[in-house]
Protein backbone atom coordinates (compact mmCIF):
# COMPACT_ATOMS: atom_id res chain seq x y z
CA UNK A 1 0.00 0.00 0.00
CA UNK A 2 2.82 2.41 0.83
CA UNK A 3 4.62 1.69 -2.42
CA UNK A 4 1.42 2.17 -4.41
CA UNK A 5 0.73 5.48 -2.65
CA UNK A 6 4.23 6.67 -3.55
CA UNK A 7 3.56 5.64 -7.16
CA UNK A 8 0.23 7.50 -7.19
CA UNK A 9 1.86 10.68 -5.88
CA UNK A 10 5.10 10.65 -7.87
CA UNK A 11 4.31 8.54 -10.95
CA UNK A 12 7.89 7.26 -10.58
CA UNK A 13 8.36 3.49 -10.45
CA UNK A 14 11.95 3.85 -9.25
CA UNK A 15 10.88 5.81 -6.19
CA UNK A 16 7.84 3.64 -5.51
CA UNK A 17 9.57 0.31 -5.93
CA UNK A 18 13.38 0.41 -5.89
CA UNK A 19 13.94 3.37 -3.57
CA UNK A 20 11.29 2.11 -1.16
CA UNK A 21 13.09 -1.26 -1.02
CA UNK A 22 16.43 0.46 -0.38
CA UNK A 23 15.01 2.61 2.43
CA UNK A 24 13.26 -0.40 4.00
CA UNK A 25 16.46 -2.47 3.97
CA UNK A 26 18.49 0.39 5.43
CA UNK A 27 15.94 0.98 8.19
CA UNK A 28 16.02 -2.74 8.95
CA UNK A 29 19.82 -2.52 9.09
CA UNK A 30 19.67 0.38 11.57
CA UNK A 31 17.20 -1.41 13.85
CA UNK A 32 19.20 -4.65 13.67
CA UNK A 33 22.38 -2.74 14.47
CA UNK A 34 20.76 -1.48 17.68
CA UNK A 35 20.71 -5.12 18.89
CA UNK A 36 24.51 -4.95 19.18
CA UNK A 37 24.51 -1.67 21.08
CA UNK A 38 22.60 -2.75 24.19
CA UNK A 39 22.15 -5.58 26.65
CA UNK A 40 18.60 -4.51 27.54
CA UNK A 41 16.34 -7.36 26.40
CA UNK A 42 13.32 -5.10 25.95
CA UNK A 43 15.25 -2.83 23.59
CA UNK A 44 16.62 -5.87 21.74
CA UNK A 45 13.16 -7.37 21.23
CA UNK A 46 11.69 -4.07 20.06
CA UNK A 47 14.68 -3.46 17.76
CA UNK A 48 14.42 -6.91 16.22
CA UNK A 49 10.68 -6.55 15.74
CA UNK A 50 11.21 -3.18 14.03
CA UNK A 51 13.99 -4.68 11.86
CA UNK A 52 11.74 -7.55 10.77
CA UNK A 53 8.89 -5.14 10.10
CA UNK A 54 11.08 -2.95 7.89
CA UNK A 55 12.45 -5.99 6.05
CA UNK A 56 8.89 -7.19 5.41
CA UNK A 57 7.96 -3.79 3.94
CA UNK A 58 9.93 -4.86 0.85
CA UNK A 59 7.54 -7.72 0.06
CA UNK A 60 4.90 -5.61 -1.70
CA UNK A 61 7.28 -3.77 -4.03
CA UNK A 62 9.19 -6.98 -4.77
CA UNK A 63 6.01 -8.71 -5.93
CA UNK A 64 5.02 -5.62 -7.95
CA UNK A 65 8.28 -5.32 -9.87
CA UNK A 66 7.72 -8.38 -12.12
CA UNK A 67 4.29 -6.99 -13.04
CA UNK A 68 5.82 -3.57 -13.75
CA UNK A 69 8.62 -4.95 -15.91
CA UNK A 70 6.94 -7.76 -17.83
CA UNK A 71 3.21 -8.17 -17.26
CA UNK A 72 3.02 -11.06 -19.76
CA UNK A 73 5.72 -12.97 -17.88
CA UNK A 74 5.02 -11.85 -14.34
CA UNK A 75 3.85 -15.32 -13.32
CA UNK A 76 7.15 -16.88 -14.36
CA UNK A 77 9.20 -14.12 -12.75
CA UNK A 78 7.14 -14.32 -9.56
CA UNK A 79 7.52 -18.10 -9.46
CA UNK A 80 11.29 -17.85 -9.78
CA UNK A 81 11.40 -15.17 -7.12
CA UNK A 82 9.22 -17.25 -4.80
CA UNK A 83 11.44 -20.30 -5.32
CA UNK A 84 14.52 -18.28 -4.37
CA UNK A 85 12.78 -16.95 -1.28
CA UNK A 86 11.64 -20.42 -0.24
CA UNK A 87 15.13 -21.87 -0.62
CA UNK A 88 16.60 -19.03 1.44
CA UNK A 89 13.90 -19.45 4.09
CA UNK A 90 14.64 -23.18 4.31
CA UNK A 91 18.42 -22.83 4.43
CA UNK A 92 18.88 -19.81 6.70
CA UNK A 93 17.82 -21.43 10.00
CA UNK A 94 20.14 -24.35 9.29
CA UNK A 95 22.99 -22.01 8.36
CA UNK A 96 22.33 -19.94 11.49
CA UNK A 97 22.53 -23.08 13.65
CA UNK A 98 25.72 -24.35 12.01
CA UNK A 99 27.43 -20.99 12.40
CA UNK A 100 26.57 -20.90 16.10
CA UNK A 101 27.63 -24.54 16.57
CA UNK A 102 30.96 -24.08 14.77
CA UNK A 103 31.92 -20.79 16.37
CA UNK A 104 29.96 -20.69 19.62
CA UNK A 105 29.21 -17.07 18.71
CA UNK A 106 25.58 -15.98 18.49
CA UNK A 107 26.53 -12.60 17.06
CA UNK A 108 28.03 -13.88 13.79
CA UNK A 109 24.73 -14.89 12.16
CA UNK A 110 23.28 -11.49 13.03
CA UNK A 111 26.36 -9.78 11.61
CA UNK A 112 25.80 -11.82 8.47
CA UNK A 113 22.22 -10.55 8.38
CA UNK A 114 23.51 -6.99 8.66
CA UNK A 115 25.84 -7.64 5.74
CA UNK A 116 23.02 -9.10 3.63
CA UNK A 117 20.82 -6.08 4.34
CA UNK A 118 23.59 -3.79 3.09
CA UNK A 119 24.25 -5.95 0.03
CA UNK A 120 20.51 -6.03 -0.70
CA UNK A 121 20.34 -2.25 -0.42
CA UNK A 122 23.20 -1.87 -2.89
CA UNK A 123 21.95 -4.52 -5.32
CA UNK A 124 18.49 -2.96 -5.34
CA UNK A 125 19.96 -0.13 -7.39
CA UNK A 126 20.35 -2.66 -10.22
CA UNK A 127 16.56 -3.06 -10.34
CA UNK A 128 14.90 -0.90 -12.96
CA UNK A 129 11.13 -1.27 -12.71
CA UNK A 130 10.73 1.67 -15.07
CA UNK A 131 12.30 -0.34 -17.92
CA UNK A 132 9.80 -2.64 -19.55
CA UNK A 133 10.98 -6.04 -20.72
CA UNK A 134 10.97 -6.20 -24.50
CA UNK A 135 10.86 -9.45 -26.40
CA UNK A 136 13.50 -10.16 -29.01
CA UNK A 137 12.05 -9.69 -32.49
CA UNK A 138 11.15 -12.99 -34.15
CA UNK A 139 13.48 -13.99 -36.98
Amino acid sequence: MISDRILERTHDLRKARRDFVVVSFLLSFVFMLMVFLTHNLTVIVISMAAAFFCAELTIGPMWSIPMDIAPRYSGTASGLMNTGSAVAAALSPTAFGYIVDWTGNWQLPFLGSLGLLLVGSLLAFRMHPERAFEEEPAT
